[in-house]
């Protein structure tokens, strides 16, 4: 009877900590901040983690107390995170994506360095750069990180969409109809490939093309429409934010 009473005990501990854990990294989406960080801090307590991947209860706790506004507090759990495993990428990438949240592009540019310099495949960085280096201007940059992000993750039909934006925004129009339609092939309901690939067309000088591909975009998404000026029988576009 007493091995029984104890094998239940344990299997019991088992579920409870198997719970604390599912409400810490909140994987389904329905903890509350509160309940994260609560869940975080008693499997800290237990020392339930060891080691450099100790670094997870203090991502996910930033993030429950930037959801509530802690924004102090949660800085304070990503430089906790980045000490405890200074050899991982994915510390850095988070709070990079903090910093970028905040607008301290210098500091979120640094962290994203980092991260794919200790991980160079890591591709939700090399997005988070890219993105950093179009809002700089900097097109050579963003499209060096799009095309490497392509090249270990070939499907993302929103990636390919990127790349055309900065090659439109190059002026290198026909190699942006080609990455749009790449983009339109992986997702036939991407308004806003439709969208690029028709200024694209417009640029070249393509008329009935460019119409067709506007007209589709604004089909999937109506939004759309307010990038859109006519006066007579002449149409202006204005790119959508990068």
């Amino acid at each position: 009877m007493d091995m029984v009473a104890m094998e239940t005990c344990e299997a019991q501990l088992a579920v409870d900590q198997r719970n604390v854990i599912n409400k810490c990294i909140n994987r389904d989406g329905t903890s509350a901040p509160p309940v994260i960080i609560q869940a975080c801090t008693e499997l800290q307590d237990r020392n339930i983690l060891q080691g450099h991947e100790r670094f997870y209860l203090f991502v996910n706790r930033a993030v429950a107390y930037f959801a509530q506004g802690d924004k102090q507090h949660a800085l304070d759990e990503y430089n906790t995170a980045v000490k405890l495993a200074p050899k991982s990428a994915q510390p850095y990438y988070y709070r990079g994506v903090f910093y970028a949240a905040q607008t301290d592009v210098e500091a979120a540019l640094r962290d994203f360095d980092t991260a794919l310099s200790l991980y160079p495949k890591l591709v939700p960085a090399l997005l988070q750069r890219a993105k950093i280096h179009k809002t700089r201007k900097d097109l050579s940059g963003a499209l060096a990180d799009y095309s490497e992000a392509i090249r270990l993750e070939p499907k993302t039909a929103a990636v390919w969409s990127e790349r055309g934006y900065v090659r439109l925004l190059q002026h290198d129009y026909e190699s942006a109809i080609k990455d749009e339609a790449q983009a339109i092939r992986l997702d036939p309901k991407l308004a806003r490939a439709y969208f690029l690939r028709g200024a694209a067309f417009g640029d070249l000088g393509d008329s009935p093309s460019a119409v067709s591909d506007i007209a589709a975009a604004v089909g999937l998404d109506p939004s759309l429409d307010r990038y859109i000026s006519s006066k007579g029988k002449t149409a202006t576009l204005t790119l959508p934010p990068l």
